[in-house]
């Protein structure tokens, strides 16, 4: 198959793009470097793909509809993993502009170029954070979602939206994945873990909010991905016992479905510091604050859904995944650790 990964110089769109050249497909990427966070990171992820023979990178813009609409009708993309966005709570407070442009309008033309373009199957990256205000635990597919308390996890519901109507007006095949927090390596500087070790090795103080209260569902990079991958190749279909009169948000009469993808499994954030630490040998310095706007104290996956029909099982422990990353971030920075140190 060919397929488009988009954000494949992000996070988890690199490690998505690398898993499906591994099996033998043919991917293109997608991607505009920004500047959001180091773009020297970006390019390292890139390079990796760019060893691949069946790979090809395209820096491109989301918003830009022309170049969009050139690059569908020119590659005729069997599927597509749509994984780029403006991400962060915290940055959409302060940039919001920035949502609306790569998250509504860019996800638009994902939608525009997979209609027009015969894809089989669109399968795109929600978030966690459309579950907002709620809080019975796990947050799970069939609650309702209305109350975000940040413009991220509103742009991420608008997608879902968008992504049903295409499904119900074109019978496109959709997927959304709500992810939880992920981690690992080559992971993004903005995050937690990228933060709290590079301060520890540093010597220096970690913001830790909420008191260090917080609960989060962290999910290590390879189980991710695996569930990506066997969602794309689980193409969405109607649920035939759809009832419009109690409708159940993560199905449709259209080919349309949710799924949260998470570890299933809450770890106190000062258990994930401890486990840094750990891995360090090295006790942090923590500076306790308040939960910062736009934050929800706590986050838990139900998975049940995504379990039962593609068979996803996380599988990595924290202490693996952190210990994965901090290997990971003392070879990659080693010649700026020898230079600090």
């Amino acid at each position: 198959m060919k397929i488009l990964v988009t954000g494949a110089a992000g996070f988890i769109g690199f490690h998505t793009a690398r898993q499906l050249l591994e099996r033998g497909e043919t991917v293109v990427g997608l991607d505009n470097f920004n500047d959001y966070y180091d773009v020297t990171l970006k390019e390292s992820r890139a390079a990796v793909l760019d060893a691949y023979d069946d790979f090809s990178m395209h820096r491109i813009d989301l918003a830009d509809r022309d170049a969009m609409e050139a690059l569908f009708t020119k590659e005729m993309f069997d599927k597509v993993v749509h994984l780029a966005a403006q991400a962060g709570v915290r940055y959409s407070i302060e940039n919001p502009h920035a949502y609306i442009e790569s998250n509504i309008v860019g996800t638009l033309h994902i939608l525009e170029g997979c209609r027009h373009n015969d894809v089989q199957h669109l399968v795109y990256a929600s978030s966690s954070s459309v579950y907002g205000a709620n809080t019975t635990m796990p947050f799970s597919i069939d609650q309702n979602v209305d109350h975000p308390l940040a413009l991220y996890g509103a742009t991420k519901k608008a997608n879902e939206l968008m992504a049903h109507t295409y499904s119900n007006l074109y019978d496109l095949p959709t997927t959304g994945l709500r992810f939880f927090t992920v981690y690992g390596p080559y992971g993004r500087p903005d995050m937690a873990l990228f933060l709290f070790t590079k301060n520890i090795i540093e010597g220096k103080p970690i913001d830790v909010f909420n008191y260090g209260k917080h609960r989060r569902d962290f999910t290590y990079i390879d189980d991710i991905v695996e569930g990506v991958i066997h969602t794309m190749d689980n193409t969405a279909t109607p649920n035939e016992n759809w009832d419009p009169a109690a409708p159940d948000p993560g199905t449709s009469s259209a080919p349309y479905r949710i799924y949260n993808i998470g570890n299933q499994q809450p770890v106190e954030l000062m258990d994930y510091i401890g486990a840094i630490e750990d891995c360090l040998g090295k006790k942090a310095e923590k500076n306790l604050l308040p939960l910062q706007p736009g934050d929800v104290p706590d986050t838990w996956a139900d998975t049940e859904d995504l379990a039962a029909d593609v068979g996803y099982q996380p599988s990595t422990p924290i202490e693996v995944g952190v210990k994965n990353f901090v290997e990971w971030y003392l070879e990659f920075y080693k010649d700026e650790l020898k230079q600090s140190a």
